[in-house]
């Protein structure tokens, strides 16, 4: 190979390697000018490589292809044996390359629990009759406004087969409460020792109070959580109704705003309240405006029904979006200012009333119950029995405020 050759090559091989990193396009234009001289410059040449000089390296006799500066876009060494030697730069590049691309599994169908699947093979006929006959329509709504994965069949069938097994638990209670007593002291367990009629009548309430506490919590259940999913929403509207007024003032398509915040997941739980508007544009095939219309009374929350309503309101009149977005989002970040105020004074009303029912009051009770026992009026509770009482009052208030916050959301 002649001297003039390598230079070439050295060349080429350098100007390959500017290309890759030039920036302007007049600049990859003259690169680009300059390697087809240099290449038709070599075809002019006919170059041909007949022999190759041998080196040693660690024992081993290699090849080397050119005396020109190596280049990771070519192997610098060829083995005797005919294998090519690769830098570590280049191991490194092929296996990144023959690595298969990670597929993220779809997402399959959320398929109802073993447990309602049960219930729906003893309830379910029965449960559609009653739906169809709209016995149940509040539940069938607060059901969805809720968001509750749930079907209004499956989740009656869940309530009479839960109703059904705490009869059951509740038959067993009063059987036990039928022939036993429980106390605080050793032996806890006894055999009871009254009227078995007396008896009867003062542990028949089981029967009845555990069912239907079990009936009634079910039934105001979704009620329940869509309250808590309405507070959630409220509290996200204000700050997501700016967002889409910047976004509007883009003058991008009305329906591609919400799918701008879909994406952003900065708004979890109006998120899921957005995404049943998009299906029901791409998948239902409604217009933007019949999307919202039915939205808005699917929605839980009165202010995210007002919101939608307006936009398609506006939409229809022709009227300004990013303006209509502006006063809304004024308005409500005004009512969410009013709302936390109220909530602050509620927490504070609270906290009196806590201090003074938790703590106040089981002391004043415990002495009462104390001073009765030492003077031998009124009830006389042992020692062990006035500690259970106090354990398990302070223990259900408590439960009760937990549960009272959380419905409010003052406790997140």
């Amino acid at each position: 190979m002649k001297k003039s050759d390598l230079e070439v090559l050295h060349e080429l091989d350098l100007l390959h390697g500017n290309l890759d990193k030039a920036k302007s396009v007049e600049e990859k234009e003259m690169i680009n000018s300059q390697i087809n001289s240099l290449k038709k410059m070599l075809e002019k040449d006919k170059l041909e490589i007949k022999k190759l000089p041998s080196v040693k390296v660690e024992g081993k006799e290699e090849k080397v292809v050119s005396k020109a500066k190596p280049s990771i876009h070519s192997p610098k060494i060829i083995n005797s044996d005919g294998n090519i030697k690769m830098s570590e730069f280049e191991k490194k590049t092929l296996k990144r390359l023959s690595e298969k691309e990670e597929k993220v599994a779809p997402k399959g169908i959320i398929k109802p629990s073993n447990y309602v699947k049960l219930a729906n093979s003893f309830f379910s006929n029965y449960s559609e009759k009653l739906l169809e006959a709209r016995k149940f329509e509040m539940v069938e709504r607060d059901l969805v406004k809720s968001n509750l994965r749930f079907m209004p069949k499956s989740y009656l069938s869940t309530m009479f087969f839960t109703t059904c097994l705490s009869m059951i638990a509740g038959f067993f209670i009063f059987l036990f409460f039928m022939f036993f007593n429980l106390s605080s002291a050793p032996p806890f367990i006894s055999l009871v020792k009254e009227n078995f009629l007396m008896r009867f009548l003062t542990v028949f309430w089981i029967l009845i109070v555990l069912p239907g506490i079990t009936f009634a919590f079910m039934y105001f259940y979704p009620s329940l959580e869509k309250k808590s999913y309405e507070t959630r929403i409220n509290r996200e509207l204000p700050f997501a109704t700016i967002h889409m007024s910047s976004i509007s003032g883009s003058m991008v398509e009305p329906s591609k705003i919400f799918e701008i915040i879909i994406a952003t997941h900065e708004y979890p739980y109006l998120e899921k309240e957005f995404k049943k508007l998009i299906n029901q544009i791409n998948v239902l095939g409604y217009d933007l405006v019949t999307a919202l219309r039915t939205s808005a009374s699917n929605s839980p929350s009165k202010s995210l029904k007002e919101l939608f309503n307006g936009l398609a309101t506006t939409i229809n009149s022709g009227g300004n979006l990013p303006v209509f977005f502006e006063k809304r989002a004024e308005s409500l970040l005004f009512d969410y200012k009013l709302e936390r105020e109220k909530k602050t004074r509620s927490a504070e009303t609270f906290m009196d009333i806590y201090i003074s029912v938790v703590i106040a009051a089981p002391m004043i009770l415990m002495l009462l119950l104390m001073m009765m026992k030492i003077s031998g009026l009124g009830i006389a509770l042992s020692t062990g029995m006035i500690t259970l009482v106090m354990i398990l009052g302070v223990g259900v208030i408590n439960a009760a405020f937990l549960t009272f916050l959380h419905l409010q959301g003052a406790g997140e």
